[in-house]
């Protein structure tokens, strides 16, 4: 948060420019974001700047989902930084390194979002830089930062809201934070907004009116107002033309698929920009450092033929020293193009499945959760009369679905489960702390209970 943003209008000559070239432009620290949406090209560039950062290494290309993924029991960390077993201990100190990079590249992205909230409006329409136009670049910010602030608050508790742009660290406001319930409502007024001015196309890369409906089944279903999950999940369920689940379940991710029709958003990558995933996922016999690992548990699960099926193509096994040792298999390129998904037609459904029955709508709610233990190769459940039953079924077909995406901890966290499942018992720890280093630099911030001053 206490990073500048990097000027989109550098970024792209950094991008077009030789290496000497490079190792002239001034240090990023110091460079103003004054004037980096001018026209329509740089418009346009803006926009593609805020989805890189929402890419980005510290946020969903690699840090931020260590965040969840280590705090759950679905993945472990087995490399030389122990420190990350903070996480998986619940016993995280401020000073972990991972809370603040995260946190700076998530404040990043908000910043680059609120230039083009700001400033494209402001620009002179042309005959290609249309209203329409304009609208949709700005709500694709609105979206973004909605996302941004979402996954703070699921992660931290209530932020500072920060809804203007910044051109330096020392000028940015310096703001007490806003409670939980502000924060999601501001949430949800970045995805009123972003609605409405949104066309309501079909793109797996960039937001789009549906795309909002997607991730508001997803809000709704954490603050618990079912109906309004149900219904915006079924906004987009409904456009059985365009999202659908693939078949078998490895077809969204196997043999370099991207933009399926189970996709809803998903970050591109490519040989330029690459994700860093697979680098930690993959054994070394494949170019990784397999740091990162299903837990035990989870493996069993997954090649469990009754409760996995077919989504056990999410493990790869390799024999090291006469000793089986199992794999992520969702990031898996050689070139490091794998996209990361953020939303598939997956979740909206069991968000819709969950939030039906919590309904009582239980016969509905079990033919949603049906389809995907089908979509598996496992055996479908009967119609239950046990509301409790059909929502721990739920729970454990998030787990298995989602096994190696950024689902499990913060589900636990949201359900009141983590007790049951994970053994917490301090409710302080279903929140992270604030990093050491945001605490040093603002007067303003408060550390969260349970983590000292």
């Amino acid at each position: 948060m206490k990073k500048i943003i990097v000027p989109i209008s550098i970024l792209a000559v950094v991008q077009f420019s030789s290496c000497k070239k490079i190792l002239e432009v001034d240090p990023v620290e110091f460079t103003s974001d004054d004037i980096t949406i001018v026209d329509e090209n740089s418009a346009r560039t803006a926009v593609r700047g805020v989805y890189n950062q929402l890419a980005s290494n510290g946020y969903y290309g690699y840090t931020f989902q260590t965040l969840g993924f280590f705090s759950g029991d679905n993945i472990q960390y087995t490399g030389s930084q122990t420190v990350n077993n903070q996480l998986t201990n619940h016993d995280v100190k401020a000073d972990l390194s991972a809370l603040s990079t995260a946190w700076s590249a998530i404040y990043n992205t908000i910043n680059r979002a609120n230039h083009v909230i700001e400033k494209v409006p402001a620009l002179t329409s042309t005959s290609t830089l249309t209203q329409a136009v304009k609208d949709q670049l700005v709500g694709e910010a609105y979206f973004i930062r909605a996302i941004s602030y979402f996954d703070l608050a699921r992660t931290w508790g209530g932020v500072q809201l920060v809804l203007e742009p910044t051109k330096s660290a020392s000028e940015r406001p310096s703001l007490s934070r806003s409670t939980l319930e502000e924060t999601y409502q501001q949430v949800i007024s970045d995805l009123e907004t972003a609605e409405g001015l949104l066309p309501a196309t079909t793109n797996r890369i960039r937001a789009t009116r549906k795309t909002v409906w997607a991730l508001r089944s997803r809000v709704h279903l954490y603050r618990q107002e079912w109906a309004l999950a149900e219904t915006y999940a079924s906004q987009l369920l409904d456009d059985v033309a365009n999202y659908a689940l693939v078949q078998p379940y490895q077809n969204f991710f196997a043999n370099n698929s991207s933009n399926t029709s189970e996709s809803v958003l998903e970050l591109y990558y490519s040989t330029a920009v690459t994700n860093n995933q697979a680098s930690q996922w993959l054994p070394t016999t494949k170019g990784g450092v397999g740091w990162i690992r299903p837990t035990d548990q989870l493996v069993q699960l997954l090649n469990d033929p009754g409760r996995g099926g077919n989504r056990s193509s999410l493990l790869q096994k390799q024999v090291i020293s006469g000793v089986d040792n199992w794999f992520g298999n969702l990031y898996y390129r050689a070139d490091r193009t794998d996209p990361a998904f953020l939303i598939r037609v997956a979740e909206v459904l069991l968000n819709r499945a969950e939030a039906r029955a919590n309904q009582d709508k239980l016969e509905t709610a079990l033919t949603d959760l049906n389809k995907i233990r089908s979509r598996a190769g496992i055996p479908l459940l009967e119609e239950t009369a046990d509301k409790n039953e059909l929502l721990l079924a739920i729970e454990q077909e998030r787990r298995l679905e989602f096994a190696l995406e950024n689902h499990r901890w913060y589900d636990l966290v949201r359900t009141n489960r983590a007790a049951a499942v994970l053994g917490i018992t301090d409710p302080n720890k279903l929140v992270l702390p604030l990093p050491f280093r945001e605490l040093l630099v603002d007067p303003q911030l408060v550390q969260n209970p349970g983590y000292g001053e």
